[in-house]
């Protein structure tokens, strides 16, 4: 049973979160152990975030869901079934390494589709009014991918995956992704560039990895206009940060009248995270949830699934997902 809440009110009981997780998404490896070679993106994430939230006291009061693996339809809404094919048949071929810093072992076939499938019953979730808010924590992630192209970590497009199960199995006709990892989501611009009917919005440092992002790439052909990136300095943190959420990105959002909010949820924007040069704290993070929220509240009743993303230093990592998780839980719920 969902609360009744005023729309004005901020006054609120808590609402249902549920959190997407499983041990198989340990099991994605970028290349072998054996190899000796240090990768940032690691099983210990997940480890690192769970391990936080027991020891605060809220996991228990989190609704933990098991995902399923994706369908090869709903991997092909995004990708090429070639690619998909591509990538499974490697995986059976590991460890092999898919561009420089994306590798994969036998298991990574499992997690990735997990990752995938995970993504979209958190839609479902929220969709059919069995949670409020969904944060889902899995790996690999996946902003970087592109329709047939691993790179920067990512196998398949997690949150892109979620935005075509949303419009095809829920009928949806405009979703916001706000993707606030340091590093551009050229993969998930890319396969929605053309389209009127999902609003990509980045914020994220600039020039980085992957090069891509700039305040000039708004959109293409009937999708012009649906793309807005907000690049950030290097040294920039909340008050820019902040800023950028309250300012043109509550106003480009406010216009669109999302149906359903998605966040590629990376915090690799941390002051500690050793990818990025960007000053993010805590706080950061959990005021720029409580904006976000906002969205929601005001035009998809609340309904919001975020997908981690980047995020390499373990204790940042861990608070941070805390503070996106507890500022999720605080905010009103439908009315």
């Amino acid at each position: 049973m969902h609360l009744a809440v005023s729309r004005r009110s901020r006054n609120v009981s808590r609402v249902k979160v549920s959190f997407v997780s499983s041990p198989d998404f340990r099991r994605h490896q970028n290349g072998s152990y054996e190899s000796g070679l240090y990768h940032p993106e690691i099983p210990d994430r997940l480890d690192a975030i769970e391990n936080r939230l027991r020891r605060i006291g809220v996991w228990d009061e989190l609704v933990i869901v098991d995902p399923v693996p994706s369908t090869a339809e709903q991997l092909g809404a995004v990708h090429d079934l070639d690619y998909v094919a591509y990538v499974e048949q490697s995986c059976v071929d590991g460890p092999l390494s898919l561009d420089y810093d994306t590798g994969v072992v036998r298991e990574s076939f499992l997690s990735a589709t997990l990752a995938a499938g995970g993504a979209c019953r958190a839609v479902d979730l929220v969709m059919n009014g069995d949670s409020d808010a969904v944060f889902c924590a899995v790996r690999p992630p996946g902003h970087h991918a592109e329709r047939d192209v691993a790179m920067g970590f990512c196998l398949f497009n997690n949150v892109a995956v979620a935005a075509e199960h949303a419009r095809r199995a829920h009928g949806l006709e405009r979703i916001a992704i706000l993707d606030w990892d340091v590093h551009h989501g050229n993969g998930t611009q890319h396969l929605f560039e053309h389209d009127p009917g999902v609003f990509y919005l980045s914020i994220h440092q600039f020039p980085h990895y992957p090069g891509t992002g700039a305040a000039s790439e708004r959109g293409l052909g009937a999708g012009e206009g649906a793309t807005l990136n907000v690049p950030m300095a290097a040294g920039t943190g909340d008050r820019e940060w902040v800023d950028a959420l309250e300012g043109p990105m509550t106003k480009a959002v406010d216009a669109f009248r999302p149906q359903l909010v998605l966040v590629s949820a990376g915090v690799d924007a941390h002051a500690e995270d050793p990818l990025s040069e960007t000053l993010v704290s805590v706080e950061g993070y959990r005021r720029m949830t409580e904006v976000v929220a906002d969205w929601a509240l005001r035009h998809s009743r609340s309904r919001i699934v975020s997908l981690l993303e980047g995020g390499y230093h373990l204790d940042a990592l861990s608070r941070s997902v805390e503070a996106h998780v507890t500022s999720l839980r605080a905010t009103p719920g439908r009315s």
